[in-house]
This record gives structure tokens, sequence and C-alpha cells, in this order.
């Protein structure tokens, strides 16, 4: 199948400089939608559990993916430090990696603010620690490993915080070594690499467009992605929502491995990630809306849909969206489970949840099929409240987070 025009290539240049650092953040902010109602299923160490097969399983390869996207594959630290960078469990300045070079193989980061550990810090030690350590060690291996499987990624300091305002956040050094025994990905990174996400069909960049089309030259202390060009920013913000699309099918497995035997079992699986795109589809709307300043009402809403990670890359998921309706038809992300699978006639809590972040006199009427069905917008006249699933997402200090102007200076040499 020949890939479908995006739907974000209707967007200006500037316009796409600014959503797509929002996605990024979006895509970190899905696991505060998801953890809560995993910790009250499954307690603080299935959660941990959890969390550690999700990255674990989706990271590695969509890690790949962006590298191919803009043509910066390679083996040692300066590729793994434009991949976090890119990489939805570490969007610009809420996680605020500073880099180090010594050379190809040995570098250093530390984080001047993590946004993750300010949400955790005041659940107290024992989750931070859950974090920082249970779940840093090895899903920052897994991640550096789809570069190269000898790169460890190890602490020099991290929370607790000793003293408390301690700064910078936490340290690591980052080494490539022919001795480090190679890393070996999880049984779910091979599932989630079988998925018809994994190897999705993006429209090349254009090479011809006006602006840089890669990052194959030095490695920046910050992304500025208003000097990327109208087409490369269209394939970035494709390949951001397909890593949240992997990272929820890892998700998913990893809950109904927890589910499997169980009375019920399917039912209590996917009532957990209904909860988690409800969340997280309420506040990726309510940044979208915000950051590219969208009107409300439907014709506010049908422009947040075209640009909602739920509903994009075209052609992934099939949809129609325009008139003051949306159209979904079977489409691979229904082939392969993926989120748009839990949205239903009997089941438009995330397309309510999308609609009452838009203008909360946005009531949503979703009729047909499992799989094809059409959704349509009534305006009522008594706000809808918000939906607890958002609520519970809003403990994040990423739902209010506000970017600020970098300068971008280049920290190798070519």
């Amino acid at each position: 199948m020949s890939p479908q025009r995006s739907r974000y290539a209707d967007l200006s240049r500037a316009e796409l400089a600014a959503l797509v650092p929002e996605l990024l953040l979006i895509g970190q902010l899905v696991d505060r939608s998801g953890m809560p109602w995993c910790i009250e299923s499954f307690g603080r160490d299935g959660m941990l559990e959890i969390a550690i097969e999700e990255w674990a399983g989706a990271s590695p390869v969509y890690t790949r993916r962006m590298q191919t996207a803009l043509g910066y594959q390679g083996e040692d630290v300066i590729t793994i430090f434009k991949g976090l960078q890119l990489d939805i469990g570490a969007p610009p300045q809420f996680m605020d990696f500073r880099f180090t070079v010594h050379d190809r193989w040995h570098g250093e980061f530390h984080l001047d603010h993590c946004g993750a550990l300010l949400d955790v810090e005041p659940m107290g030690s024992d989750y931070v620690t859950g974090m920082c350590h249970d779940i840093e060690d090895p899903t920052f291996d897994a991640t550096a490993a789809a570069t190269n499987p000898r790169a460890q990624v190890r602490p020099v300091h991290r929370p607790p915080r000793r003293p408390a305002d301690r700064v910078p956040h936490c340290a690591w050094t980052v080494s490539i070594d022919d001795s480090h025994p190679p890393a070996t990905a999880i049984p779910a990174a091979h599932q989630v690499a079988r998925s018809r996400a994994a190897d999705w069909e993006l429209e090349p960049i254009d090479p011809a467009d006006e602006g840089a089309c890669d990052y194959a030259g030095p490695l920046m202390s910050d992304i500025d992605f208003a000097s990327f060009s109208h087409s490369a920013l269209v394939r970035i913000a494709e390949e951001v929502c397909l890593q949240m699309h992997l990272l929820y099918l890892s998700f998913a497995i990893a809950v109904r491995a927890r589910t499997a035997g169980e009375v019920g079992e399917v039912g209590r699986a996917r009532e957990i990630c209904a909860k988690q795109l409800t969340g997280i589809a309420g506040v990726a709307a309510e940044r979208i809306r915000r950051a590219l300043a969208l009107p409300g009402g439907v014709d506010g809403l049908i422009a947040v849909l075209r640009l909602h990670p739920l509903f994009n890359p075209a052609g992934y998921v099939l949809a129609g969206i325009g008139e003051g309706r949306l159209e979904v038809h079977p489409s691979p992300a229904h082939d392969d489970g993926a989120w748009i699978s839990l949205c239903t006639p009997a089941a438009a809590q995330p397309l309510q949840a999308i609609a009452t972040a838009v203008d909360p006199h946005l009531a949503v009427r979703v009729t047909g099929s499992d799989t094809e069905w059409t959704a349509e917008f009534d305006t009522v006249p008594a706000p809808l409240a918000e939906s607890p699933e958002v609520q519970v997402t809003k403990f994040s200090r990423g739902v209010d987070f506000t970017f600020a102007p970098r300068r971008s200076l280049p920290l190798t040499a070519l």
C-alpha cells in the first residue's frame, strides 16, 4: 500500500515546528494516563513490571524507525543521544537531557529538569526508586541497545535526591565496549516488531524542500525543530505518532499477560487500556488546541481530530475527518489492536474526552459497527464534566508545561 497523504501536510512549517515537541510530550504523558490504573489493578510492583516491559518492548522498534527516517544510523553514543532527543520517553525541556560526548564510544548525560521525577516525588521515595532505578536500568539499556547491543547506561547519581533539592536531577554515563555482554531484546519487543505499525511505510522526506531534511550532521544541544524542512517535520510528526501506537501495543501486551486466566480477563485488560486512552486523548486534545490556537465548537474539534495521535498517521488509521463528522473504517491499526480498536459505538469515552477538551458543550454520538462507525457532534446547553481518566492524567505537571525558546548549539564536529 502506498503511503497516504499526511494530515500534517496541511500545516505550515511554523505550525509543525510548534506541534512536534507537543506530540513528543503527549507521548511521555501516555504513562501518566495508564499507570494509575495499573497500580489500582496490580499494585505498585505490578505497575513497575508493566512499565519496564512497555518501554523495553517498544523503544527498540521505534528508535530504529526514527534513525532511518532522519538518516542518522550509526552504532555510537552520538546516535544514541540523537535518538533520545526524538523519543517520546524524553520530550525536550520537560525531560531536559544535557549531553557530553567524550568520543564515539563514551559519553554522559544529565537531566537539569526531570518532569517525570517532579510528578513522582510527592508519591514518596518508594515510587521514586521504582522509576529511577527499577524502570530506568533495563529501559535505558534497551533503548541504547537499539543502536549498539554492547551499549551500557549506568548512573553517576540518581534520585531519591539527597539533598532534596539536588540538581541536576540525575547523571548517567554511556559506554560502548566489546567486552560488554550484548543486550538481548525481551519477548514483547519481538511481538511489537511484528505489528503493522512497526514497519508502516511513510512518505519519504523530500531532500529538495527548504530546510534540513535529516539529522546526519553534528549532535545539537537542543533540536531546533524550526530548522527542519516542512517535509521533514511532517515525517517526524508521523513517526512520533507511531511511537505512541507502538508504546500502547507494548503496554497492552504487558497488561494482558497479567490478566491471563482470570474470569473476564479480556474485559478487564480492555478496561485498563481504555482508561489509559481516555486520559491521554483528552490531555492531547487540550495541548494540541492550545499550541495551535484552534477555536472551540465543531470546527475546532474537527481541526484537533485531524492532528490527534489517535487518528494518525493517515493510512495506518483509516478515517475521514471533515464536514462536521468523523468516519472510521477498518484499518491496519484495527489489525494491530491499536488505540482505535478501543473506540466503538458502545465505547465512545475517548472520543468524548477529546470533544470535551475542545469544547465542553459538545456531545458525541457514535453509530455503526466496532470497526466501521461514524461520530457526530451535538451542541448541548450545559457543559459536560471532564472524565475521571483525564483528571487523573492531569496529576502530571506535563499537562500545563510550557516550552521556552532555546538556542541550539553543536556538541560534536562533523
